[in-house]
């Protein structure tokens, strides 16, 4: 249970970034934790970051984004992924993720804070739209290979 002390930081190790991943995996099995460290070491040539919270040096929480400015919405936070570990759900760790990333977003200056989830998490959409998050648009995507 959340006791108010555990604070968002961003993974800056290669031990950090890989206690990640357990977390990150219930969002995205496809991971490897072989390649999770190498993985997010590219993805941040590309602006990415990896936050995560801790509770009794366990990682409960864990957020990829990136800063960026865009022609649509200008100078942005996007959330790639927010995930709370499945013992740690609605005990306030995502809540509090958002609220880091809100805060995050409001210092760099950014318009928006957004992210995509997918159409059958219906109980993130419940804890998005609570915290007074709305659907502004759709998602679309074409897969381009057969990997």
């Amino acid at each position: 249970m959340n006791t108010g002390t555990d604070v968002p930081r961003i993974a800056k190790t290669d031990e950090e970034i890989s206690r990640c991943f357990p977390v990150m995996s219930e969002l995205r099995p496809q991971l490897h934790a072989e390649s999770f460290v190498a993985l997010v070491r590219d993805m941040e040539t590309q602006g990415f970051r990896l936050a995560f919270i801790e509770h009794k040096k366990q990682v409960v929480a864990a957020a990829g984004f990136r800063i960026f400015t865009s022609l649509f919405m200008g100078k942005n936070l996007y959330v790639d992924d927010l995930v709370t570990t499945g013992h740690s759900r609605s005990t306030g760790y995502g809540k509090i993720m958002l609220d880091w990333l809100r805060d995050l977003a409001k210092e760099a200056g950014c318009a928006w804070l957004h992210l995509d989830s997918g159409t059958q998490r219906h109980r993130a959409h419940r804890f998005y739209f609570m915290q007074g998050m709305q659907i502004s648009s759709f998602h679309f995507s074409e897969k381009l290979d057969e990997t």
